[in-house]
């Protein structure tokens, strides 16, 4: 792996988004490197509306860290899971709901860009959304011993190929306990149980699709996979629809085929996948003058069709 392709790697896993030069977040592609890899801590704000999910916590994890890093509102060293509400106006309420897993390889959260920034968008179009704060594996406490500890993880990861990252046990877990605590709270909330999602980014759609695939009872009703590993998987025939997004210049996970989609397909299950021209990887709510985005309205409308939703209002 050359040198370009390894610092990009190694931002990646940390936090997915950049900042371009006009400040507004935008993608990691294959052709771009961070120029600041400095990382900015900042206050942890309250989280009044934060509800926590009782799964335990992670033995010896350091202290939880709130950053600025490549642009973009981190989180490392989350020990203790949570699940926070972006609920409609009831004039708009459609009764589907959302939890919405942000990404940043099981050691970090892109907790706005992938996170509340999403669930704000589904919550304006009638859609309850809930952003999954869920447990991570663990980083050094300072953040200047990040660097070294995450090379080394990328290089193992590096050695397939794949940049395969398996979804720890804690973070299933947490996946899991957040559909119990929606469908559960399901007419306090105005949801229709039997229609609860879940949406992921990078290793948020690991989470996610191991939510899936798992032999648990506790499953989406649909998935969102935005820029998830393409490799094939085994799909049982009672799988959700699933909606897939990834781009072209993806250097993590793009330009590996489609067998993700394929793997549905050959399920017989309802899939449809993008697969944009540009956009990189983490590019979140879509990077700025590409089409990737239309996939946060592609994603809606494709509920629409699937009759997740009623007819648009």
């Amino acid at each position: 792996m050359n040198a370009r392709f390894f610092g990009l790697a190694m931002a990646l896993l940390a936090a997915p988004v950049l900042a371009q030069s006009d400040g507004q977040p935008g993608a990691l592609s294959a052709m771009t490197m961070p120029a600041d890899m400095s990382r900015v801590t900042l206050p942890v704000p309250p989280e009044p509306n934060a509800i926590a999910l009782g799964t335990g916590s992670v033995p010896d994890m350091p202290p939880e860290v709130r950053e600025r890093f490549l642009g973009n509102v981190t989180l490392r060293n989350v020990s203790r899971a949570t699940l926070t509400p972006f609920l409609p106006k009831r004039s708009r309420a459609t009764g589907a709901a959302v939890i919405v897993a942000p990404g940043g390889g099981f050691y970090g959260l892109s907790i706005v860009a992938e996170g509340s920034a999403v669930a704000q968008y589904l919550a304006d179009r009638g859609i309850a959304a809930f952003v999954l704060k869920y447990r991570l594996n663990a980083t050094p406490a300072k953040a200047e011993d990040v660097m070294a500890f995450t090379t080394v993880r990328v290089m193992a990861a590096a050695k397939s190929g794949t940049f395969e990252f398996p979804t720890p046990p804690q973070s299933l877990e947490d996946g899991q306990a957040a559909l119990r605590l929606v469908r559960a709270n399901a007419k306090r909330w105005g949801i229709d149980p039997a229609r609860v999602g879940m949406v992921g980014f990078s290793a948020g759609s690991i989470l996610t699709l191991s939510a899936t695939l798992a032999s648990a009872p506790d499953k989406p009703d649909f998935v969102g996979l935005i820029y998830p590993p393409m490799a094939p998987v085994s799909v049982p025939a009672n799988a959700p629809p699933a909606f897939i997004v990834i781009a072209a210049d993806d250097p993590l996970f793009g330009g590996r085929g489609h067998a993700l989609a394929e793997s549905w397909t050959k399920a017989r299950r309802p899939v449809e996948m993008h697969a944009y021209q540009q956009g990189g990887h983490g590019f979140g709510m879509g990077a700025p003058g590409t089409t990737t985005l239309n996939w946060a309205p592609g994603f809606v409308d494709w509920m629409h069709m699937n009759k997740l939703i009623g007819p648009k209002r």
